[in-house]
């Protein structure tokens, strides 16, 4: 990675997959909650999960549920289902290591007083204790999570701050990253872990290490 400073107003990171080594964690999680509808439904809900990263988690699970195991939870029940969820991931996320040139990366903008953002599809308040745990809040300016959707996050931060949109970067690991940093024509750099396929079109800009592209 170049060390001289680099020419964004601001870095956006999805986190899971991103700044956390912790995809894992969140597909052994769906596993668990539908393990009792047996392996065709977990092997659907684990499926639609990965081909649906960066959705809102209540959303997703409300999907899941619906499709797969036949049931439409009541708010209540979505309440308690996302209850559930937190409490089989939050210490493992926590516990997680980073991503590969995740540190350098966040340590960089930070010495170049480039601001940096979390947005996820991880409840907002859940997102902000992780960050806070690991040790990670002094490297950004502010955590964005769900139930607000990644489009309307980057176009709520790029307003109030006042940011170009084609001087920020967004570094994520989902499609759905990708096509709310091209909504908010937003430069993008695609997270794709050594040895696997990339999910991106072709012309998108992809590494195996948390980098900045310029």
């Amino acid at each position: 990675m170049d060390d001289s400073p680099p020419p964004w107003q601001a870095v956006f990171f999805d986190f899971d997959g991103v700044i956390a080594d912790s995809t894992a964690v969140k597909v052994q999680a769906f596993a668990t909650l539908f393990a009792p509808h047996g392996p065709e439904v977990q092997e659907a809900v684990i499926r639609y999960h990965l081909d649906n990263g960066g959705m809102p988690r209540r959303d997703k699970i409300r999907h899941c549920f619906s499709t797969f195991a036949d049931r439409n939870l009541s708010e209540a029940e979505l309440d308690s289902v996302g209850r559930a969820f937190s409490a089989l991931v939050l210490d493992q996320v926590i516990a997680a290591p980073l991503m590969p040139g995740a540190m350098p990366t966040l340590h960089l903008l930070r010495t170049a007083s480039v601001p940096a953002f979390v947005v996820s599809g991880t409840p907002e308040e859940e997102m902000r204790l992780i960050v806070d745990r690991k040790g990670l809040a002094p490297y950004f300016l502010e955590v964005h999570g769900s139930p607000r959707p990644k489009p309307a996050i980057l176009e709520d931060v790029l307003s109030r701050h006042r940011y170009r949109a084609g001087g920020c970067l967004f570094i994520g690991d989902a499609l759905a990253d990708y096509r709310a940093a091209r909504g908010a024509e937003l430069h993008f750099l695609g997270i794709v872990p050594e040895g696997r396929a990339s999910i991106f079109p072709a012309e998108v800009v992809t590494s195996p290490i948390v980098t900045l592209v310029w």
